[in-house]
């Protein structure tokens, strides 16, 4: 029988298996991996922590690295940039440095700095940026197109900014109608400056434009305002007028129709548009037709109490009124809007007078004064120049007199017809110096003449204080009357009443 002896059992060296010996190297392997990351982690994490509120690798900002540098520093570095850039305008033949503040462009610094320092902290996002190459971060940058606007039309010299319009004026003093010229302007179109301004300035760097200036037109020509002025001529040549009552015919005068004509731009500004003052016309056409009417005047006779006409104090007239004011008035508009010649004529109808009977005033005196049997109508007074006596109506009804009167002596007659006070004083200094000079035998210069009342130019009422009697022919033309009658006529009468002086 042999015998076999097993040498660990024995006290000799045990030599591994080939299973246990892998084992062992592969954790010597994963021993120092762990101590290299372990290595490795630390320096990451120390590199990302050099860039904490800083730039990346790989920024620039206006084609500069800013790797590591905080944002004060890149603000610094974008700012001076910033002023240091201008722009070469060119205009005309003037040339212009302008920084960029002067045609509206803001820099943003602080922006763009946090936009450059913006990213992910983490070591991993770090390391990530150290691989991936540049990063460019443009600066932050507005443009005010309103103020670049506003620098380029300020290139045009204030003299020549604005073009002249054409005009078509009337000279009141040569009543003539003439085309004032129009005058070229100069001006500029923005967008050049605007364009080059968009695209250049974000780069912070000096650039230059081209900025023309040019000639601008007139909206409305000189041609315009010649045209405009022939239309006007022809207007004024063309016959204009209108047949009034009984034949006559108003011419409408060329200096007239200019006074209703006007000039000026139309609502758009691009042309001259003739305008017609068609209230002055309607006036002018009612004050024509006012002319040509004829007021009616009713008649009064005076008559006793049987009702038998003693006297006709006022013969009465039958009135003419013009019934197509307006129409007339529309037809000369149209005439003066077009080249119409106008042959107007006046439409006319009669209007009948009547006939107001009155009483006629008795040989003794009459003074009502009790309100109770006051009568009713108008006030008036009837001046008998053959009875030489005055007496107040009131409607049909004597109220007041007759009165003796002094009437116009002969070469000094009172007028006739009827009248209305129109101008009254209590007392007036009377003179006839306007027709006659001091020492003529007509003159006369009277002082302190009471209770006047006017009807017709100079003739009037007052009283007489130098008279002893009445009843005759004896001045210049008024009617002299006692003082105190005179007063009670001035307290009972007023502007605008009636005055009917007859024989």
């Amino acid at each position: 029988m042999t015998n076999v002896t097993d040498t660990a059992s024995l006290g000799g060296p045990a030599r591994p298996s080939g299973r246990r010996g892998s084992r062992r190297l592969a954790l010597i392997i994963v021993a120092i991996l762990a101590v290299i990351a372990v290595v490795l982690t630390g320096g990451a994490f120390a590199y990302a922590k050099q860039f904490e509120g800083k730039a990346l690798p790989g920024t620039t900002v206006l084609g500069q690295d800013v790797a590591g540098k905080t944002p004060e520093e890149i603000a610094a570095l974008v700012t001076e940039r910033a002023e240091g850039v201008t722009v070469t305008v060119t205009a005309g033949e003037e040339t212009h440095e302008v920084p960029l503040a002067d045609l509206g462009v803001s820099v943003d610094a602080e922006g763009t700095a946090r936009a450059a320092v913006e990213h992910d902290e983490s070591f991993t996002g770090v390391l990530a940026s150290s691989w991936s190459g540049e990063r460019a971060v443009a600066p932050l940058v507005t443009v005010d197109e309103a103020a670049v606007t506003a620098y380029a039309t300020g290139l045009v010299p204030a003299d020549e900014t604005e073009p002249v319009d054409a005009q078509v004026v009337f000279d009141e003093e040569t009543e003539e109608w003439s085309a004032v010229p129009g005058t070229d302007g100069r001006g500029i179109d923005p967008q050049p400056l605007l364009d080059a301004v968009n695209q250049q300035a974000a780069s912070l760097e000096s650039f230059s434009v081209e900025q023309p200036i040019e000639q601008i037109a007139p909206a409305i020509t000189t041609e315009e305002a010649e045209g405009t002025l022939g239309e006007i001529t022809a207007l004024l040549e063309q016959p204009m007028s209108i047949q009034g009552p009984e034949g006559e015919t108003h011419e409408i005068s060329s200096e007239r129709r200019s006074s209703w004509l006007s000039v000026a731009p139309d609502e758009t500004g691009q042309a001259l548009a003739v305008t017609v003052d068609e209230d002055a016309v309607r006036e002018w056409v009612a004050e024509r037709a006012e002319k040509d009417s004829v007021e009616v005047k009713d008649g009064i006779e005076q008559v006793d109490a049987e009702g038998t006409t003693v006297k006709v104090v006022a013969e009465k007239e039958d009135g003419l009124e013009v019934t197509n004011t307006e129409a007339v008035a529309d037809e000369v508009i149209a005439s003066l809007t077009g080249t119409t010649p106008l042959e107007a004529a006046f439409e006319t109808q009669t209007v009948e007078a009547k006939v107001e009977k009155v009483d006629a005033p008795t040989e003794e005196e009459t003074d009502t004064t009790d309100p109770a049997n006051a009568p009713t109508g108008e006030k008036w007074i009837d001046v008998d120049l053959t009875a030489k006596t005055v007496t107040a109506y009131v409607g049909s009804t004597p109220v007041w007199g007759p009165r003796s009167m002094v009437d116009g002596k002969e070469g000094y007659e009172t007028v006739t017809g009827s009248y209305e006070i129109y101008l009254r004083y209590d007392m007036q200094d009377m003179t006839n110096a306007s027709r006659y000079p001091v020492g003529h035998e007509k003159y006369y210069y009277t002082e302190d003449v009471p209770w006047v009342q006017y009807f017709h130019n100079g003739y009037g009422f007052h009283g007489a204080p130098w008279r002893s009697s009445f009843g005759y022919s004896g001045s210049h033309g008024c009617i002299n009357m006692p003082p105190h009658e005179a007063k009670w006529l001035y307290d009972w009468a007023s502007i605008g009443t009636r005055v009917e002086v007859h024989y």
